[in-house]
């Protein structure tokens, strides 16, 4: 039996005007070594700088016979607008100025990552690919391995790096393997991404 391994990480640490740090690419290279015992074949990259540079990072341990590309299902958006009624009021200024045009373009993209990626390879051998993308299109592909009603992709986070593990297998229901795990990142370059807080 085929199965996809996916193994999804956000972009490494970025400035204010989306260009990625040097703490972001110590973190894409850390990434990258923790990758490079697999057999992946394949690292896809968002469109944004920060995403690229991260992915050239990553790339750069995984052999010269590993594919990085770009995947413009990976842009950052907002995957899904939920309706008032399926969030709490505190989450509701968050979505002021999106329109049923801009919504709607966001869910396409949102349906068009899943197709892609979120399925088990058609036959043949297992398939080894790298993602690194946004925090809200790794909330999307988890909550749609859990199944989760459409708004829950707004309980997740990702940090810079973190790593997400999904797998595939025909037949079967989708495999979180792991979320958000910081292992091979040391102390100083966790967490990066999320709001200040005290963290284990």
């Amino acid at each position: 039996m085929s199965t996809r391994f996916l193994y999804v990480a956000r972009h490494g640490a970025a400035d204010v005007f989306g260009e990625l740090t040097e703490t972001g690419r110590e973190q894409g290279r850390l990434l990258g070594r923790r990758l490079a015992h697999l057999p992946i074949t394949a690292v896809w990259h968002s469109p944004l700088p920060r995403a690229v540079a991260t992915a050239q990072e990553v790339g750069g341990l995984l052999g010269r016979n590993v594919r990085v590309e770009e995947a413009p299902e990976l842009i950052d958006n907002v995957p899904y607008v939920p309706a008032p009624e399926e969030i709490p009021p505190s989450w509701t200024p968050f979505f002021d100025g999106y329109d049923a045009e801009e919504a709607a373009e966001g869910h396409r993209i949102a349906r068009s990552l899943i197709a892609r990626f979120a399925a088990a390879p058609d036959a043949g051998e297992d398939v080894h690919e790298v993602l690194i993308t946004h925090a809200y299109p790794i909330a999307w592909l988890v909550r749609d391995a859990f199944k989760a009603p459409l708004a829950q992709w707004l309980g997740l986070n990702s940090a810079n790096t973190a790593l997400t593990v999904l797998e595939y297998r025909p037949g079967l229901p989708p495999t979180v393997v792991m979320f958000n795990e910081m292992s091979h990142l040391g102390p100083e370059l966790r967490w990066t991404g999320f709001p200040a807080a005290e963290r284990a």
